[in-house]
């Protein structure tokens, strides 16, 4: 077993045993869509902490725009909700890039691009292939594509 998936299992009964309703419950069904991912395809395999991460990741995006869709449909106490969960699982992912951070990774992507004929925004993809594997798992997809955009506007 990989040692997120049993990080994951041991504070599912810690917080079974503690009585933590929202940490536990948040653990199920993060558990149950890790055990998913390794049963779909056509033979069962275990996952990697990266694939373990990933699912994490996915989930924890689900909490967020469970939690924005609530709130702009005045639901404001399970908006409270979705956002403790997703801060929970926010616990086992790395520590996502500042917005500066992430800024400074992009320009200097923009400016290999640059270098490499790339010009204004047909170079988003030449843009996106250099900045993903530098941030994989640090930055949301939706965060650095627009911030490309944004740098590649001027």
């Amino acid at each position: 077993m990989t040692t997120l998936k049993s990080k994951l299992q041991e504070d599912l009964t810690a917080a079974i045993r503690g009585r933590d309703e929202l940490r536990s419950s948040t653990l199920r069904l993060t558990l149950t869509a890790i055990t998913k991912e390794e049963v779909s395809g056509k033979t069962a395999r275990e996952l990697s902490d990266d694939e373990v991460q990933k699912v994490i990741a996915r989930e924890a995006k689900k909490r967020r725009e469970a939690a924005e869709a609530f709130a702009e449909g005045g639901r404001a106490e399970q908006a409270a909700k979705e956002k403790a969960e997703g801060e929970i699982l926010a616990e086992y992912l790395p520590k996502q890039l500042s917005d500066d951070e992430l800024r400074e990774i992009v320009a200097q992507a923009v400016q290999e691009a640059k270098a490499a004929g790339a010009e204004g925004p047909r170079a988003m993809g030449q843009v996106m292939k250099i900045v993903n594997p530098k941030v994989a798992g640090l930055a949301e997809g939706g965060r650095v594509a627009a911030t490309v955009k944004k740098l590649l506007a001027g």
